[in-house]
């Protein structure tokens, strides 16, 4: 949907799993063996279980720029309960870091992400779009982390000329709405 950098880290994971739907059009990618591919899924239930944590993960997102709770979701910390990880001490540095017990399970390897991410701090920089038939997840790169939409050129500017319109009609209103409307004759 939009140009942005991908997230860093293993964000870049969850960025994709939450964009496998385009809200506008309906399609996902999780249908297809291409989509599936990059999660290691399988027809079945594996991706029914992507799709509840992806709609977890997008809760999140939404409510990482503001959005309100989205309760609708499955609580994305019931998801990832399960989801076994293993704490890797480097030999070279004592570094350490939680890594999926189970690599090539998903929930894992998400949990693992989100635990990097909020250790490293950018975990609430990973956002879902505000306009509602987008909620793209994206990353927000902005110095103050305040950017609203996946994309200013799409998503934004639907949203400014939406909001101009409303106070253009609004003020139209007020015209009508003025001394005449009320049978009051206009002073000129």
């Amino acid at each position: 949907m939009n140009d942005r950098a991908p997230a860093p880290g293993g964000l870049a994971l969850v960025q994709a799993l939450v964009n496998t739907l385009n809200l506008e059009s309906g399609a996902d990618a999780l249908d297809t063996s291409e989509g599936r591919a990059p999660f290691h899924l399988a027809p079945g239930p594996e991706v029914a279980a992507a799709r509840e944590l992806r709609e977890s993960l997008r809760a999140a997102c939404l409510a990482h720029a503001g959005h309100g709770p989205h309760t609708t979701a499955p609580a994305l910390s019931r998801l990832l309960a399960g989801a076994p990880l293993l704490v890797r001490v480097s030999e070279e540095d004592g570094s350490a870091s939680l890594v999926p017990a189970e690599p090539e399970a998903l929930a894992s390897r998400v949990a693992a992400a989100i635990a990097e991410a909020r250790a490293s701090g950018t975990w609430c920089r990973l956002k879902a779009c505000e306009a509602p038939d987008c909620h793209w997840a994206y990353y927000d790169r902005s110095p103050a982390g305040r950017s609203r939409w996946c994309d200013m050129g799409v998503c934004g500017a639907r949203a400014k000329m939406r909001a101009y319109r409303a106070r253009k009609g609004a003020v139209g209103d007020a015209d009508t709405a003025g001394p005449q409307a009320e049978g009051r004759p206009i002073a000129r």
